[in-house]
């Protein structure tokens, strides 16, 4: 009978909610919030009343050797430590060496990966080829021109030559764009001329190699956009872990008193060999 009393689906009584008048009061306390709310109340209660009763049956000439070591604060609270033992000076040198030697490997790897990126990848700036190098200095690449003869070297004009390349690389770039040199340009197909002033070729079939060039290109330069980026990370972790180096070599020399420093008082002081 219990399983099919069970098996009877039953009214979920639910508990009222705050009333719309009453929302500024906040949430309406339900009797399980008020249970827990009595049962942490009532503990505390107990905890104030043994305290109170240990306080007044202190005894003022009460004294153990621990008192000596341990501490309070300026309340009276007793100050206990958290039990970690301190290491002597020449194990925290020990460890701060091996910690150095690991960043030093952090290091070397950290530069080999980064030096194999820049030779294996070239990103493009402004029209011309830049390779990255130490400490974000770029090279720039290099037009090589040829001559027959020593007169004809030193009657070249290196400024006017500079201008004619970049005045024949903006005329192809503007014809390609017009459209004007499609019969010359490889990437394009042969067009069959009805007449002279019509085409037997679509505009489309003209512009798709176009737009696959242009598919090619952008993830091309997406991919380097990464590299740039991941380049960049490198080297940020390589500074990040030299200044580490640095700040460990520092902590070891004080600890050896090879240099000097500032005291308590703020004063400045420097490490002076004894004289022989």
């Amino acid at each position: 009978m219990s399983s099919m009393r069970n098996a009877v689906q039953r009214r979920n009584h639910k508990e009222r909610s705050q009333p719309t008048q009453r929302e500024k009061w906040g949430i309406l306390e339900k009797h399980k919030d008020y249970s827990l709310r009595a049962k942490d109340y009532n503990e505390k209660k107990k905890r104030l009343k043994i305290l109170r009763e240990k306080a007044a049956e202190r005894n003022p000439d009460e004294f153990s050797y621990g008192m000596l070591s341990s501490k309070t604060d300026k309340h009276g609270r007793k100050i206990q430590g958290r039990g970690n033992n301190s290491l002597s000076q020449d194990a925290a040198k020990l460890l701060k060496t091996q910690d150095a030697g690991y960043i030093r490997t952090v290091i070397q790897q950290t530069r080999s990966i980064r030096e194999k990126m820049e030779q294996k990848y070239l990103l493009v700036n402004s029209g011309s080829v830049k390779v990255f190098r130490d400490e974000g200095r770029a090279k720039a690449g290099h037009h090589l021109l040829f001559a027959d003869n020593r007169e004809e070297q030193a009657s070249l004009n290196l400024a006017q030559v500079r201008q004619d390349l970049r005045s024949s690389a903006e005329d192809s770039l503007e014809q390609r764009r017009s459209g004007d040199d499609t019969e010359n340009d490889p990437k394009l197909p042969s067009l069959v001329r009805k007449d002279p002033h019509q085409l037997t070729l679509s505009n489309e079939e003209v512009l798709r190699p176009l737009k696959q060039e242009g598919a090619v290109r952008k993830p091309r330069q997406r991919g380097n956009q990464t590299q740039r980026s991941k380049l960049s990370a490198l080297k940020a972790r390589e500074r990040d872990l030299r200044a580490a180096e640095q700040q460990l070599d520092y902590q070891r020399a004080r600890m050896s008193n090879s240099i000097g420093g500032v005291n308590k008082a703020g004063v400045k002081w420097k490490f002076r060999e004894r004289k022989r």
